[in-house]
């Protein structure tokens, strides 16, 4: 009863004739609105009296992203008829599915005179198509095997450092204090989740287009992760310790237990921050779901399901203190093993800072690294005299204090100009095209209609500059030589979609192909009345090839 077509109540649909194409060959044009979770394949008319609507479709997409099928009607009859029934038809996302929806059109006697229509529907009717109870739990299972693999993508692995140094100190200690940690650390992984759910459900409740990993397209977002790794790499190459001194040994006991419960949960937190650009398989399908949803309780049960994926193997070790012993021993190695897990987060500090520096213009790479340096010289003014030192301890802090202050006015209101930011260049700087490599062109709805109507097979990157999963899929399966060679065989034309910063019609886009964020690769066929080719999270050079001779033929 549940695949039964039935009337949706959004779904905003315009139709109308192009007339006289043939004798008594007509077209029926039927357009629907982009913003709907139907993306309609077919068309199946009911019987009419006269009226003949052949069964191939012509399928496009318009400039303001609407869906536009295109029907070939015979008339026997007299004249057109005022009204015609039927099923738009979608294949189902990801093997599931097919979805029908029961429609009415009134198709206008031009394009001009064609008026967007709602379709009329039962109180009982459900505002969307919801997934079913099968389906929410496999996307659920999905999302946990996706955050599960989240631990192992480049996003997170400078993370895994962290993870690892806490097992060795973790070993030496008892095995509630042990439990304690990895508890406080799935904590934060789950509370960051949920408050990117959070984030979701207001942006789509206020109308806005929200997308996996959208707060790296904020360039204040960007800048205060920066800050946050810098002082990490600082914190590990040892300028200065996260902890609190005391001078009472019990007090101390204490300061450091709550400094430890503090430091795994933060831990969590900026284990999520890292992870959210990139997108890990399984995960795409899940969170494609979760966008498209308008209950906020299937976004955040997805959401939850992906933190306890990412978090779930640091905790399970935590319960599990047997399998600890298989750690070394600790001993005076943990110092210099600390400092080389430092390398790996000031590696990520210089990709926010490549991502980051653009956005403060011209002189956006020198002032931001002279800034980064005088957070740096008051990491180690705080490090050296104040927790390392008795006598300067009065001294020190507000020496620490003029160097950040001095930074924060003379640096970022200054040459920086913090406050007027260029949003827009990272995708700028993302379209230039180096000499020898594919020809990529600046994508747009338009560029990739004008392709097709020359009859080109068309290949659209969406990528972003802060998406490793992105630069992973184009460094090793889509800039290759053979990839380069068979778009040049088969005249096809490259597009580059830009999502470094927000751009509403790339989401709509992301959404329409069941896709949460970046990366997306889609091929679209040489014949327009072929559908265009979704290719996986993580491509290889294979599957580009094929798609590519499919799509060429």
């Amino acid at each position: 009863m549940k695949r039964i077509p039935r009337r949706y109540p959004e779904l905003q649909v315009t139709s109308y004739w192009n007339k006289n194409l043939q004798g008594d060959l007509n077209e029926l044009a039927i357009v629907v609105a982009p913003n709907t979770n139907i993306q309609p394949a077919n068309f199946i008319a009911y019987p009419i009296d006269g009226v003949e609507v052949l069964p191939a479709a012509q399928l496009e997409t318009t400039a303001q992203g609407q869906t536009r099928l295109l029907k070939k009607v015979k008339l026997y009859g007299v004249s057109l008829p005022q009204t015609v029934a039927g099923i738009l038809w979608s294949p189902g996302k990801n093997r599931g599915n097919p979805v029908g929806v029961e429609v009415e059109l009134r198709p206008a006697s031009s394009p001009k005179a064609a008026e967007t229509t709602t379709q009329p529907t039962a109180a009982s009717d459900a505002p969307h198509v919801p997934p079913g109870v099968g389906a929410l739990i496999a996307m659920l299972g999905l999302a946990f095997l996706g955050g599960l693999i989240l631990n192992i993508m480049p996003c997170v692995l400078p993370v895994i450092s962290l993870k690892i140094l806490g097992f060795v100190q973790q070993s030496k200690q008892s095995p509630g204090r042990v439990k304690k940690m990895g508890l406080l650390y799935g904590l934060g992984v789950v509370f960051s989740f949920l408050v990117l759910a959070g984030i979701v459900v207001a942006v789509q409740k206020a109308g806005g287009a929200a997308s996996w990993g959208m707060q790296m397209q904020n360039p204040y977002f960007r800048f205060a992760l920066l800050l946050v790794v810098t002082l990490v790499a600082l914190n590990l190459f040892g300028l200065f310790e996260v902890s609190l001194g005391a001078t009472v040994p019990g007090a101390a006991s204490n300061i450091a237990g709550k400094g430890g419960a503090l430091g795994a949960f933060l831990n969590g937190v900026l284990a999520t921050a890292l992870a959210t650009p990139c997108t890990a398989p399984f995960l795409t399908a899940a969170l494609g779901l979760a966008f498209a949803q308008s209950s906020a309780a299937v976004i955040l049960l997805i959401f939850a399901s992906a933190a306890i994926g990412l978090a779930v193997p640091y905790v399970l070790l935590s319960w599990q203190p047997a399998w600890l012993k298989f750690l070394p021993k600790p001993g005076p190695w943990m110092e210099r093993f600390k400092v080389a897990m430092g390398f790996p987060m000031l590696a990520t500090a210089v990709w926010l800072f490549d991502l980051t520096a653009p956005s403060f213009g011209d002189g956006g790479i020198l002032w931001l690294g002279l800034l980064l340096v005088l957070v740096g010289v008051a990491a180690w003014v705080w490090g050296e005299f104040v927790q390392r030192s008795i006598r300067q301890r009065k001294i020190a802090p507000h020496v620490a204090i003029v160097f950040c202050v001095a930074g924060c006015a003379a640096i970022l209101e200054g040459p920086l100009d913090w406050r007027h930011l260029n949003k827009q260049a990272g995708t700028e700087t993302a379209r230039q095209n180096p000499t020898g490599r594919i020809d990529w062109q600046p994508w747009s709805k338009e560029a990739v209609e004008k392709a097709r109507a020359e009859g080109r097979p068309v290949l659209v990157d969406f990528t972003a500059r802060w998406c490793l999963t992105c630069k992973s899929n184009e460094k090793f399966a889509i800039e290759t030589s053979q990839v380069r060679e068979k778009l040049r065989l088969i005249n096809a034309a490259a597009f580059k979609a830009d999502n470094t910063d927000p751009n509403p019609e790339i989401t709509a886009e992301l959404k329409k192909h069941g896709r949460a964020g970046v990366p997306l690769v889609v091929v679209y066929p040489r014949r327009t009345n072929q559908p265009p080719i979704v290719l996986p999270t993580v491509l290889t050079p294979g599957l580009v090839l094929d798609a590519l001779e499919t799509a060429g033929k």
